[in-house]
């Protein structure tokens, strides 16, 4: 594998990393539950996402071929993760 291959994985590994840990940061600090929402549901689908594009690029040019797995469950963490938060803010408003 070429040096800007690792350098690209690296940079996805990192963005994706310090994101989960703002998101982590933001559920730990916040008082109030919709503020406590607004960190996983932003910033940590952020920092998984990026983690899992970097999975697929390095598995991509690992087996020599393009792996989609990952880009599959990124578009499916995008689309189920804003749903679960106004699913979870609508209950809390309920009740």
């Amino acid at each position: 594998m070429n040096f800007f291959v690792e350098l690209v994985v690296c940079f996805f590994l990192m963005v994706g990393s310090f994101f989960a840990l703002v998101g982590s940061i933001g559920l730990f600090r916040f008082k109030d539950f919709y503020m406590r929402l607004h960190g996983p549901a932003k910033a940590t689908t952020l920092g998984v996402g990026g983690i899992l594009i970097a999975s697929m690029i390095y598995f991509s040019f690992a087996h020599g071929g393009l792996l989609v797995h990952e880009l599959l469950v990124t578009l499916f963490l995008v689309i189920s993760a804003p749903v679960s938060a106004y699913m979870l803010s609508a209950a809390a408003k309920r009740s």
